[in-house]
C-alpha cells in the first residue's frame, strides 16, 4: 500500500496551527500532535526520562514520576544552549514515535504532522508538503496572553525569538493560511482538503 501524503503544519506561537489542525482533524485527518507527543512521551518513555535527569537533574521529575514542566522551562527557558540539548534528546524520539504513528495510518490519503519546530528542528525535510498558519505578530502576542495567564509580554516575545520569523517559513512554504482575522480560515482549509484529497496532487 502506498504510503498517504505527509503534510506537515507550522507557525509561530499564537499563529493558530493548532486551532487549524482541529479543523482538519473534524474532517477526518489524522494528525500527529508532535509537541503533545513529547510531553507524552517525556513522561512515559523512561529511557528519555532518564536522559532528561542525568541532563538537567532529579528535579525535572516529581516523586510520582511526572515531568515537572515548569521546573524544566525555568532551566530552559531563554538559556538556548540548554534549550538544545533538550530538543536533541527529545526530537529523535518523537520521530521513531511519529514513524510508528504514520505506519498505522497508511490507509489515508494524507496525514497531518503539527508541531511548532518542524523548520527548527529540520524535521521539514521528512514532510511531503509544509502548510505555514501566518498571523500578524501583535495579533499573535495578543492571543497568547489572552491563552496563558503565567506568561508576560517579555515572555512570549522570547519564545517568539527562538523560533524562525515568519518570514522565512513563509518562504519556504507550499501552502499559507492566514489567521489574521481577516481572512475566513475554514474555506482555507477546504480548499487545501480538496487538494490533498485529489488523486493528481503532486508528491
Amino acid at each position: 500500500m502506498a504510503s498517504p501524503l505527509q503534510v506537515g503544519i507550522t507557525g509561530g506561537i499564537g499563529s493558530g496551527k493548532s486551532l487549524v489542525s482541529r479543523i482538519f482533524r473534524c474532517l477526518g485527518v489524522p494528525v500527529y500532535d508532535a509537541d503533545e507527543r513529547a510531553k507524552i512521551l517525556m513522561s512515559t518513555d523512561a529511557e528519555l526520562a532518564g536522559q532528561i535527569k542525568k541532563e538537567f537533574g532529579p528535579l525535572s521529575y516529581r516523586p510520582d514520576g511526572t515531568l515537572d514542566r515548569t521546573y524544566l522551562s525555568k532551566v530552559t527557558f531563554g538559556k538556548s544552549d540548554r534549550l538544545e540539548r533538550l530538543n536533541n534528546l527529545v526530537h529523535p524520539r518523537v520521530a521513531e514515535d511519529y514513524d510508528s504513528w504514520l505506519t498505522s495510518n497508511v490507509s489515508f490519503k494524507y496525514t497531518l504532522r503539527e508541531a511548532a519546530l518542524l523548520y527548527e528542528t529540520g524535521s521539514f525535510k521528512t514532510i511531503n508538503k509544509m502548510i505555514v498558519v501566518s498571523a500578524p505578530e501583535n495579533l499573535k502576542i495578543k492571543r497568547v496572553l489572552s491563552r496563558d495567564a503565567h506568561r508576560s509580554r517579555e515572555d512570549v516575545k522570547a519564545i517568539m525569538s527562538s523560533q524562525w520569523p515568519d518570514e522565512e517559513k513563509l518562504k519556504r512554504a507550499d501552502f499559507i493560511i492566514y489567521n489574521d482575522n481577516q481572512h475566513l480560515v475554514i474555506p482555507q482549509v477546504l480548499m487545501l482538503h480538496n487538494q490533498f484529497m485529489s488523486a493528481t496532487m503532486p508528491k
